[in-house]
Parts: structure tokens; sequence; C-alpha cells
């Protein structure tokens, strides 16, 4: 494996080393800071996966932490002194001691979480600096810039949720409801009721519901006609918060849990909580909203 340009800016932090050599690369130099030791194999796949991630990460440490590379195939003996079973496996060296370690390849965000578990922060890594600078343009009105920003944290940790969801919800605010499904189908399973996820999923359910809706004109002719036609109220409230009119939609649906709670199986309540989560909690919508709720509810 070549060490590539960046890591040859810093000389040393970055090396293949050998049996022979193992003990002065890893040993002795981990007594002046921690030496991350990569053993893997030009047949493993994932070996090739983490190996631009850990170097990348090793380099944004910046001399904090050295990275060296061991070919199991080329120099079984030390893997075999240290159990090595499966690879890619990476061990921590600290004091000349092995003191951690991990095996599969990671995440960037993982592969940094343990780095600053042994040297402490190193500031923000590749894909966090692309995440606040897509933040950055969907706050400025750039949704271009944005989506190519988040699709670049893809390109380098498909499993980003940061990436996921904020790319999801472009697409939802530019009315590509089929797009944003699609990009929050990308979500590891075992990552699905994650609050940034849920988020963008509850606000694609709302999109779907009012979809179906029409225009609030006419809705908003009956009740005025009828107060009591809870449903109605109901999908006004649903149609206003797709027209990001909600302060309203709260009020439509406080008013229907104060004339009658139970209606639809406490249905206007349930709405009015999927409308929080689709919000997030820091909106000052949602905020109001559990006031009044509350207000409502136990008073």
């Amino acid at each position: 494996m070549l060490v590539n340009g960046d890591a040859a800016e810093q000389p040393g932090l970055i090396k293949d080393t050998t049996t022979q050599a193992f003990r002065q690369d890893v040993v002795t130099e981990s007594m002046t800071q921690p030496v991350l030791v990569d053993f893997w194999a030009p047949w493993c796949g994932p070996c090739k996966q983490l190996t631009p991630i850990i170097e990348k990460a090793v380099k944004d440490a910046k001399g904090k932490v050295k990275l060296v590379k061991m070919n199991i195939d080329e120099h079984p003996q030390i893997p075999g002194q240290l159990g090595i079973q499966s690879i890619p496996a990476v061990i921590a060296f600290k004091q000349g001691q092995p003191i951690d370690g991990f095996m599969g390849a990671q995440p960037e965000s993982q592969v940094k979480a343990f780095i600053e578990k042994l040297v402490g922060p190193v500031g923000p890594g590749e894909a966090e600096e692309l995440i606040a600078a897509a933040q950055a343009a969907v706050e400025t009105g750039d949704a271009a810039g944005a989506s190519e920003l988040y699709a670049g944290v893809l390109e380098l940790e498909p499993e980003n949720l940061a990436a996921i969801a904020g790319l999801a919800r472009l697409h939802l605010d530019m009315g590509d409801l089929e797009g944003a499904k699609g990009i929050l189908a990308m979500t590891p399973e075992a990552k699905a009721a994650d609050p940034a996820i849920a988020t963008v999923r509850a606000a694609i359910e709302l999109a779907e519901q009012a979809a179906s809706l029409g225009d609030t004109a006419e809705l908003e002719a009956k009740v005025a006609a009828d107060p009591k036609d809870h449903q109605a109220r109901f999908d006004l409230a649903v149609a206003l918060n797709a027209r990001d009119r909600r302060e309203e939609a709260v009020d439509h649906l406080i008013a229907i849990i104060k004339a009658d709670r139970a209606w639809n199986d406490d249905g206007a309540r349930k709405q009015l909580l999927q409308f929080f989560e689709a919000w997030g909690p820091m909106d000052e919508n949602s905020q109001a909203g559990r006031r009044k709720l509350s207000t409502l509810l136990f008073s």
C-alpha cells in the first residue's frame, strides 16, 4: 500500500512495517505518542475500505497519533502472537503496550472517535466539515450546493445519518417525495430510530398526507360552515402544515382536542405529536405547541 501525498507531508506519520522493524516502529515509537497498527492483507476487501479512512483520520490528528501497517501474509508472526484472527484489525499501542483496538471496516466518525479516546479532541473531520458547509448552504438558500456537499459526505461515509437526513430533507423541500424516500431508504436498519432520520420520516409522512387534501380554501369553508366538523378541521391542519402555516395547524388540532379529546381515537393529539417530531424539538412552533397541549391536558 502506498502512502499518499498528504501523508508524505508529515514524515513518519504513516508507514509500513515488518516483523524485524515492529519493535522500533511500534513499541519504541509508542513511548512518545500512541501508534495504531493496521493488520491487513492484499486480498481483504474491508481492509481496502478502511485504509483511506484510517489514514485520513490519522492525518487529521496532526501528529498526535501514528499509523503503522502490517501485511499479515508477508509478516504472520506478530499478528499470530497478538491473536489476530480476523482482518482488518487495528490495535492501539501506548507506552509499548497494546491498550485498545477494533476489528472490521469502520466509518470515519467511528475511527475518529477511537483516536480521540487515545489523544483527546482532534478537530472536525472532512465529513463533519462538509456537513457544516451543507447546513450553511441550506441557510443561504443554496439547495444545489447543499445537495452536492451532502453527496460528497455520502461518498466518504455511505451511512452518515446527518447527510442522509439532510439530503432527504432537501428533496422533500423541493417537492420530490419519491426522491426523499429513496434517500431515506439508505439508512441502516439499526439506525432507523435516530432522531434526525425520524424527523425527516415524519415530515415525509405528513407531506404524503397533505398531497391528497388539495387546496385549503375548501377545507376552511367547511370548518367555517360547521366548526364541529372535526375531520375537516383535522385535514385543514395537515394541509396548513404542508404550506408551513404551523401555528395555525397547531391551533386547529388544539381546538379538536379541546372539543373532543377522544375523537378518532385521540387522533388530533397524535397528529400534533407527529408535527412536533417532523419540525424538531427546537422549532419555536414545536415548543409553543407543546405548551398549549400541556396547558390543555394538565390545567
